[in-house]
């Protein structure tokens, strides 16, 4: 009786305690095990507004402090400041006052993102500059998701100053809104305006919310834990650590390999994230939506991390004058704004030369819709084979990005460009692929669900949302016993915990 009692003490004790190895994740057994418990009580609360919001408040709270340990409290301060700052904004008349409120709330919010994340970044280009052992580099840890809760709290005042939005007049409900916890670590990066309004109203969920809610959870569960965990483990990240051991062919395949993963495994959580608010009576917006069917890299900006794609337009391109100043100012606006979200995604020159890449791509193709008569923004009305070669072109520019991406450093990326320029080694072609035969089928999979015509992608959805419940059960379980059979050992954080 004593053992089982301490037994029983350790699990809860394991329950309460952040263990920095083992962090809450969507794709976990304990998530799973969790969110079941946390629906039974937030059913029971539906009628009960000011009790629903609390006990969902908590949970994410509970649900950030396992991803990060304290740092909830860095939350709690961010949620605090930028809700008294609005308030001030919002009462204050004068132009000038105003300005210094919202500048106040960008320089708190920037000011952590800063010291978290670019701290050492900017102590390595000192060091550079002044001799190594100038400053000397610290021990700081990375919030998760620090990124995604400073850009949207931002927006939320940047929209009161701007006068499309009110205040909110309860402290709780902006924290509801700041710390809710499906989209709270890896985005989409939420509006205010559109999430506050669903707050206070009573939670519904129909039969095709449901419905629309299990089948992303199930497809998110999908590309996370079976096609980017396994590709990863097996594949892409042994290509990556030592590109040399490997020949050209390998090292190509290792980049679409990654290209496959980072999709999967950022759009996995965003559809858990959609489904799981779905379940709670909430939506968000879509944020991928089929990026590398993309004919330019126009149309690619708007399908790949839609959240984010439009806060960096509607905050940083408008702000510093969008196309309203005349053609090369778009085209500096432009790559500065992609600058900016390269930096956002990491502290590394290799990010900045990302962003770089990006924004002097969509310059140069705004260029081109400028010169050529005829040009289209998206492609949607190419002929079949001009959008067949602009897909090509973008999927394949894209890629070259994703390595810079992935790579520790840019040495990395010059061996695994002279590894496919100059030992491809073609003639190892067959045994490569008979030797990662399960990588590659996955791959294959991977690439063929993601190409697939948005009509018959329509037919599955609604068919496996229209299914009945019992059907909906047996499907997700298949999944789960699909991922016990090929998971590691070793939760598998999500790629972009690490912005």
């Amino acid at each position: 009786m004593t053992a089982a009692a301490d037994d029983m003490m350790l699990k809860l004790q394991s329950l309460l305690t952040y263990d920095a190895t083992s962090p809450l994740i969507f794709s976990s057994g304990l998530f799973l095990f969790l969110f079941a418990a946390f629906l039974l009580i937030y059913n029971s609360l539906r009628n009960t507004t000011t009790a629903r919001i609390l006990y969902v408040v908590l949970f994410s709270l509970y649900f950030y402090y396992k991803s990060s340990g304290l740092y909830f409290l860095l939350l709690l301060f961010a949620a605090t400041s930028d809700f008294l700052i609005a308030r001030a904004l919002f009462r204050t008349e004068r132009a000038g006052a105003r300005r210094w409120w919202v500048a106040l709330s960008v320089a708190v919010n920037l000011g952590m993102l800063a010291y978290f994340k670019y701290t050492n970044f900017l102590i390595g280009i000192a060091n550079d500059l002044f001799g190594a052992g100038f400053l000397q580099f610290r021990n700081i840890f990375l919030p998760v998701g620090i990124s995604f809760f400073v850009f949207q709290s931002m927006s939320y005042t940047i929209d009161i100053y701007r006068r499309q939005l009110r205040p909110l007049n309860s402290w709780l409900d902006y924290l509801f809104y700041l710390s809710f916890f499906p989209q709270l670590v890896a985005g989409p990066i939420v509006r205010a305006r559109d999430f506050i309004p669903q707050i206070r109203r009573k939670p519904v969920v129909t039969r095709e919310m449901f419905g629309m809610g299990v089948f992303l959870i199930l497809t998110g569960l999908f590309k996370k834990a079976v096609v980017s965990d396994y590709i990863s483990l097996n594949f892409v990240d042994r290509i990556f650590d030592e590109p040399l051991l490997y020949t050209g062919f390998e090292c190509l395949m290792g980049i679409y390999g990654y290209s496959l993963q980072i999709y999967c495994d950022f759009s996995g959580y965003s559809d858990m994230a959609i489904g799981i608010a779905l379940l709670l009576g909430f939506r968000f917006p879509k944020n991928f939506d089929a990026p590398y069917k993309s004919a330019t890299i126009t149309e690619f900006w708007r399908r790949w991390h839609i959240s984010l794609s439009s806060w960096l337009r509607d905050y940083v391109y408008i702000s510093l004058g969008g196309n309203r100043k005349g053609r090369f100012r778009r085209y500096v606006n432009l790559l500065l704004t992609m600058l900016l979200g390269g930096l956002w995604h990491g502290a590394a020159f290799r990010f900045i030369l990302w962003g770089a890449l990006h924004g002097v791509a969509l310059a140069l193709h705004k260029v081109w819709l400028a010169v050529v008569p005829g040009a289209q923004v998206s492609g949607a009305q190419m002929g079949r084979w001009s959008r067949a070669a602009g897909i090509f072109f973008t999927f394949n520019l894209v890629c070259f990005g994703w390595l810079m991406f992935r790579a520790e450093s840019m040495q990395t990326v010059s061996l695994m460009l002279h590894q496919i320029a100059f030992d491809f080694q073609g003639t190892m072609i067959p045994q490569v692929l008979s030797g990662y035969a399960g990588v590659f089928g996955l791959m294959a999979i991977g690439y063929a669900l993601h190409l697939m015509p948005d009509r018959l992608d329509a037919v599955v959805q609604r068919r496996v949302t229209a299914a009945p419940m019992l059907l909906q059960v047996v499907m997700a379980a298949a999944l789960i016993w699909c991922v016990m059979q090929i998971k590691s050992s070793d939760i598998q954080p999500f790629i972009y915990f690490q912005f």
